[in-house]
């Protein structure tokens, strides 16, 4: 065997060696080059924030066209002992479970019945509790009674009939002195939901995320070779040489045919 072809088998045995790297160690690992994605969300910022307005505009214009407004009116009673005039914190306690009991007062048949009745209203009772919401803040003795209604005249008739209607149901039933009116209801002057800044707000992130995410994904999926360091990142190949990319003057190649035509 001559010198040469000893050479040129020494020489090829590396190539071979090559190919093998090319074999991808693991189809579960996918390697993320983060300075590249950063810069590839900056080439794309543009259309991110374009995006992100737009699921904006399209939140507010859902929130002002096409949901209905809600008012909210609240009436509160205060629950308390009143057998003797001292206080004391045996009278606290009770107090405080009394509110607890009170509370499930407003989700009787025959409270929202009647309520409906003195307002003159023809909601089912499953309709009338989801309009009603009743609060006792921890360590009091205070519930407020929440009617929420697309009225605000009605929010306020819920909530001051409501709070009446609870104060007799509670002293014929339970044996017990009657809740004292804590506040009255007061007609809510705007709406309560939804809200335009909250709704504003929601759809200028989820337009981002979605543009940004969509950018993210075909970063992620793209596998071409765009430069001599891609080669060498994702082929493990040494770089022996590039040649600059030429384009062609479209108007001076259609001369050139048109000239050989004639």
């Amino acid at each position: 065997m001559s010198e040469k072809f000893k050479g040129a088998v020494t020489e090829r045995q590396p190539a071979e060696n090559r190919l093998r790297v090319l074999e991808p160690q693991s189809n579960d690992e996918i390697e993320i080059d983060l300075v590249a994605l950063f810069y590839r969300l900056l080439e794309n910022a543009i259309w991110i924030l374009l995006t992100a307005v737009i699921g904006a505009v399209i939140a507010g214009w859902i929130t002002v066209f096409l949901i209905t407004p809600k008012y909210s009116a609240t009436s509160g009673l205060y629950v308390m002992n009143r057998q003797d005039s001292a206080i004391n914190l045996a009278d606290l306690q009770i107090g405080s479970s009394l509110t607890s009991d009170y509370s499930e007062v407003f989700s009787n048949w025959h409270v929202q019945e009647t309520v409906l009745q003195r307002l003159g209203l023809d909601y089912s009772y499953a309709e009338l509790e989801n309009m009603i919401s009743v609060k006792n803040p921890t360590n009091t003795r205070i519930l407020y009674i929440t009617a929420t209604s697309i009225y605000p005249d009605e929010a306020k008739g819920l909530a001051d009939t409501y709070a009446s209607v609870a104060r007799e149901f509670i002293a014929a039933t339970m044996d017990t002195q009657q809740p004292s009116i804590f506040m009255e209801a007061l007609r809510p002057s705007k709406p309560s939901s939804p809200s335009l800044l909250k709704n504003v707000v929601i759809g200028f992130a989820l337009g981002f995320l979605l543009c940004a995410g969509i950018v993210v994904l075909i970063f992620v999926l793209d596998d071409k070779v765009r430069s001599g360091d891609d080669v060498e990142k994702y082929l493990h190949m040494p770089l022996l040489g590039m040649l600059p990319h030429q384009k062609e003057n479209r108007r001076a190649a259609r001369a050139a045919r048109e000239g050989r035509k004639k």
